[in-house]
């Protein structure tokens, strides 16, 4: 496939596996947080992913409260897309482990891009529509709500102004600093292989 074409066609896996993965791990986070099951936000994440989820869970049932079957689904989805991303770029040999690796790498790296970017809502909705039902911004709250509460019980707000946002978006990019993108050198993980890597 010439130049041009591979990287269309890397471009449109790599966001249309993106968006699958972020309603697949938006599945895992959201039963991690217990958030609304009844949301119809959560009714579409269910739906959406049921169809793989439902028979993975035959094989690994959850644990301790965690929907292993989700992130199991995750980590195949990601690595599929990977190695098909790598054949495309003309790498003849895949290593399954270096693919799962990457994958796990990938993986961390969008849940902070989820929590970042859940947590830049919140906040922008906290100003424009506070007392807000709506069950978009009821799920978001009930997703970030447990990152935030224990920072908050360290620096509780001062003056009415809470300072927790500001320091889980400092945290977060430490962990993409420090975590995700040493684990990417240390993997020997290709650039421009997710997106945002």
């Amino acid at each position: 496939m010439g130049a041009p074409l591979a990287q269309a066609a890397t471009y449109l896996i790599q966001t249309l596996v993106s968006l699958y993965l972020i309603v697949v791990m938006l599945r895992f986070l959201l039963q991690l947080v217990r958030a609304d099951f009844y949301n119809p936000i959560s009714q579409f994440v269910v739906r959406a992913t049921d169809a793989l989820v439902r028979p993975l869970r035959k094989v690994i049932p959850g644990f301790g409260g965690l929907d292993l079957a989700s992130l199991l689904l995750a980590l195949l989805i990601q690595a599929l897309a990977f190695a098909v991303i790598l054949i495309l770029a003309g790498f003849p040999v895949l290593n399954p482990i270096a693919l799962l690796g990457w994958s796990l790498v990938a993986l961390l790296s969008l849940t902070l891009d989820i929590f970042f970017f859940a947590l830049l809502i919140v906040i922008v909705l906290s100003w424009v529509a506070p007392n807000s039902y709506n069950p978009a911004a009821l799920l978001l709250r009930q997703l970030t709500e447990p990152v935030m509460e224990p920072v908050r019980r360290v620096i509780p707000p001062l003056g009415g102004l809470d300072l927790s946002p500001i320091v889980v978006f400092i945290l977060i990019n430490l962990i993409d600093m420090l975590v995700v993108r040493q684990l990417a050198v240390t993997l020997h993980m290709p650039r421009g292989l997710a997106l945002g890597l």
